[in-house]
């Protein structure tokens, strides 16, 4: 019986261990960013990454900013619209983050257009997002002094500009 008590303590500490941000994150255009997906439950984000987040409180959505560490800005904010993700999108330039045909964060503008093809071009203040629409989601690309600086995966057709 004390056998199976520390196994099953294990596995608590083994899956909580295993809930937390990536360190270099992928983004799959249309489908999931940082492994996590377009109407995901709140509870399958906290089991993806983990219950350490901070909260905006300014926000019109519920946000949840995931970062590396407590108040640092690089990371991954998660939007829930009716307890399911209706966006999720790269904070800062969180370093190791790539799209999954190997595109990273801050190249060049010109090695992304060569990576994704055309991309709709949708001016934000203070920077620019370059989308592409498919029929359930918008795969962006947040574009800053010319250099790629954040990913996001929004419901269709949904204002980039965050």
């Amino acid at each position: 019986m004390r056998s199976l008590a520390v196994f099953a303590a294990a596995l608590v500490v083994t899956a909580s261990a295993a809930a937390a941000l990536p360190k270099a994150g992928v983004f799959l255009p249309g489908r999931s960013l940082g492994g996590i997906r377009l109407d995901e439950s709140a509870a399958g984000v906290r089991a993806a990454l983990g219950h350490s987040y901070g909260v905006c409180s300014a926000c019109a959505t519920t946000t949840w900013y995931f970062t590396y560490k407590k108040f640092d800005q690089h990371g991954l904010a998660v939007e829930l619209t009716g307890g399911r993700v209706s966006a999720v999108y790269t904070l800062w330039q969180p370093s190791g983050w790539r799209a999954a045909k190997g595109l990273r964060l801050g190249v060049v503008e010109a090695q992304l257009t060569t990576s994704t093809g055309p991309l709709v071009s949708v001016v934000c203040p203070g920077y620019d997002a370059r989308v592409a629409d498919g029929s359930r989601a918008r795969s962006v690309y947040y574009v800053l002094q010319g250099k790629l600086w954040g990913f996001g995966l929004l419901r269709a057709h949904a204002n980039p500009c965050r």
